[in-house]
Parts: structure tokens; sequence; C-alpha cells
């Protein structure tokens, strides 16, 4: 089926797109199709992005319709201006993630403040009415499917508010089972992270075992017929391993097979980036900057905006993921919005038993900054990765005008927007430092 074109970044995408002069409009107008040429387009899109289904599920609820006017279609600055407004015609709308501009300015004053200087777009507040399903819906898998947390986590668990934020990440998800297939990965993620490496009974000491046998409920073992058996109970044995084995069970069956590939991959980079952690800890060692860095582009984000095609209901293809460029605009994403998550919740690490690396305490440590300097600093590297990410991502956009790879980069785009904005709005969780 057709992929429709969703929105760039506008608000920072045409600043990116003028780096490249002024052949970049001519070329996007020259290499995306108008109006006459839009049997064409769905034909190609069909050949590119095939739509992925779901298994049977509850009925879809369906978003809710953003505005929106039609832009002209007038030489190369017509044809740039629609590629960063979105699809247009009848039936389009509700396809449309919402274009920056049209976001209320207090988005119905939004809970919590944003760090002073950090470079960000904010969003609407995400559809309450997909929230309370989410919420509902994830809650009870925890709860009745996997017996994620016992009675004593439940405000934790309820404190999350996984609901706004998946829901604020994939705003071009077409149903709540779609959104559920992220929201799954994600609980299942914070459980490994908290119960084997955090808060609630983590320790580096013997982490690799633990993460590799988690990583089996993700990547099957294929085994000796007389071990398989125990293989298979192992899977039940925690929480973490019952929730990962269940979240990718749901997500296989929804899943193209180079999506569920390319997930298993980024969580191996992810348990690679927490031995890394690990292992400073159990040295006692604050790493250097760079080193430091390096280890976020592994434990980070990344599963999750790399899953926004399968979370969007069809597929990039894997030719176009592999690119060199796209796994750049990817990781540039990702390690923005894990120093988002590093900025959130310094107070709250600064709180917990023990020294939590994040990039402040790195660079206050490795640089001799005051804690407020090295904060500082650290907005500024976050806002340098970011406007790498959009200037990579607004190159990219020119030179694969793709449905599918158009659609992806706006996808990863709402997903940094929508993780800083629950980050931010998260004063359950998170409160900022005084240092203004």
């Amino acid at each position: 089926m057709p992929v429709p074109e969703l929105p760039l970044p506008r608000s920072s995408l045409p600043e990116a797109l003028s780096r490249f002069g002024a052949t970049a409009g001519a070329a996007v107008a020259a290499r995306v199709p108008g109006p006459g040429a839009a049997a064409g387009a769905s034909s190609e899109a069909a050949a590119t992005a095939p739509s992925v289904g779901l298994p049977p599920g509850p009925s879809p609820v369906v978003p809710p319709q953003a505005g929106g006017t039609e832009a002209a279609w007038t030489g190369p600055a017509g044809g740039l201006e629609r590629l960063l407004n979105g699809p247009h015609g009848l039936g389009t709308a509700g396809l449309r993630l919402t274009p920056r501009e049209e976001s209320p300015a207090s988005a119905a004053a939004e809970r919590g403040r944003p760090v002073p200087g950090l470079y960000h777009h904010p969003i609407p507040e995400p559809d309450p009415v997909r929230v309370d399903e989410v919420s509902s819906r994830i809650k009870a898998w925890a709860l009745d499917e996997v017996s994620l947390y016992p009675e004593e986590w439940e405000e934790q668990f309820d404190g999350f508010s996984v609901g706004r934020y998946m829901v604020g990440c994939h705003p071009d998800a077409p149903t709540v089972d779609h959104l559920m297939l992220a929201t799954r990965l994600m609980v299942a993620e914070n459980a490994v992270d908290d119960c084997y490496c955090e808060d609630h009974g983590g320790s580096p000491i013997g982490l690799g075992e633990r993460l590799l046998l988690a990583h089996t409920a993700l990547d099957p073992l294929y085994t000796a017929r007389e071990y398989q058996p125990d293989w298979s109970a192992s899977l039940h044995a925690d929480a973490p391993r019952r929730a990962y084995r269940s979240a990718m069970d749901y997500f296989v069956r929804a899943a193209a097979p180079s999506q569920a590939d390319r997930l298993r991959h980024d969580m191996a980079r992810l348990h690679l980036g927490y031995l890394a952690e690990a292992a400073w800890s159990q040295q006692d060692r604050v790493p250097e900057v760079w080193e430091y860095l390096a280890m976020r582009q592994f434990n980070n984000f990344r599963p999750c905006p790399t899953i926004t095609d399968t979370v969007g209901g069809y597929e990039l293809p894997a030719d176009l993921h592999a690119r060199a460029d796209m796994q750049k605009v990817i990781a540039l994403a990702s390690n923005a919005t894990t120093i988002v998550n590093d900025l959130y919740s310094y107070t709250k690490e600064l709180d917990a038993p023990g020294r939590h690396l994040n990039l402040p305490v790195v660079i206050a440590e490795r640089e001799g900054l005051s804690d407020k300097d090295a904060y500082l600093k650290s907005v500024e590297i976050h806002n340098e990765l970011m406007r790498d990410f959009e200037t990579e991502a607004a190159a990219l956009a020119v030179s694969c005008p793709l449905p599918s790879a158009q659609r992806f980069l706006r996808g990863v785009a709402a997903w940094v927007d929508g993780n800083h904005h629950w980050h931010q709005s998260n004063t359950y969780r998170y409160s900022l430092p005084d240092f203004w």
C-alpha cells in the first residue's frame, strides 16, 4: 500500500536545508512527484514500503486529525514547502504528524518546565483517549501476563506514565495495538535496567551473564534438543526475562523479519553499553568525557526510534535502514535524546545511593568544572547533537526522497520531540537543579 508523506520538523529543517544552497529546494522539487504523478508515486511507495500487519486485536482508536492548508505547487519553493508540510488531499489529515508551529504555546499549561537553554521542539499534550487506553492495557499486561512487579512498586509503575510517553513519541501509530508494541518493549527494557543494573536489586557483578540470558528472550537459542527445555524454562525465571519474551513475541508477530532483526541488533548494542558502565562501576572509575559519550551511543534510546516504522504500520526497507547516512541520523537522534535523560534525571540520580554516572557528573570530574558549569556544558553538547541530527536528516531527506525514508525520518524526529516532552512533564520522576 502507498506510504503517506508526513512532515519533517518544520521549525528546524528549512534552516538545515539552507546549508545545502539554493539547489536543495530544486532537487527536492524535481524528485518529489507532484499531483500529476500520483499514480507513479503510489506504485513506488508500494514497492519500497510494504505495510506491516498486526494479529487481530481490539478495535483501533482513531487518532485526532490535525488541520492544515495545502501548499501551492509553484516551482522549487513550492515543492520544498510541500515536502515540509506533509500530506494533502482527502483522507490524509489523520496521517499528519502535528506540525510544530501548530503546537499550542503553553500546551494547556504543560507540566514541568524545560531545561533553560535546551534546544527542543514543544509538542501538544498526547491524546488523552489513547493515553488512557495504552496505560490500562500496559498495566494489565505487566500484572496479568508477565507478573512484572510486586504490589509495592505500583506507584513507581504508575508514575512512569509510560502511556503518555509512547503516545507522545509515536503520533503516527495507526492503532493502539501498534502503540502497544513500543510500550511493552519500553517497559521490558526498563525492567532489565532496574532489576539487573539499577534501583531494584541491580549490580555490576554478574551483569554480563544476566544480560546474555535475557537477550536469548529476544534472539532465540537454537541448541541440542536435550537442553532446549531448560532454556525455555529459563525465560520465565525472573520478571525481566518474562517481559522481554512476551514483548518480543508480540513484536515479531507484527513486524517484518528485517525489522525484528534490526531490533535484536540494537538491543545487543544497548546491553553492550550496560556492560561498559558496569565495568566503570566495578573499577570505581569515572571515564573520560569522550569515553562516556561513546558508551552513551550504545547505552541509549536507540531501540525506541529504530522501530518507529513498525509502530507506524509500515516498513523502512533493510537497505535504506542500513545506509551509513541513515545510521548516522538514528545515532545522533538517540545520543541527543539520551543526554536529555541525563539532564532531567540529574537531581534524581544525585539523591540516589552510590555514584551515578551522567554527562554533567563526568564533565565536572574530568574537566574540573563546577557542578553548574558542567551541567550547562552538557546542555551545549546536547544542542550540538540535536542540530547535527536535524542537519543530517535534512541532507538525507534531499538525497533520498523515497516515501518510506521520508516517513521514517519524520517518525524519528517525532520520537525525539516526544521523548523530551515526557522528560519535561514527568514531575513525578524529575526535577531540575537550582542553577538559574
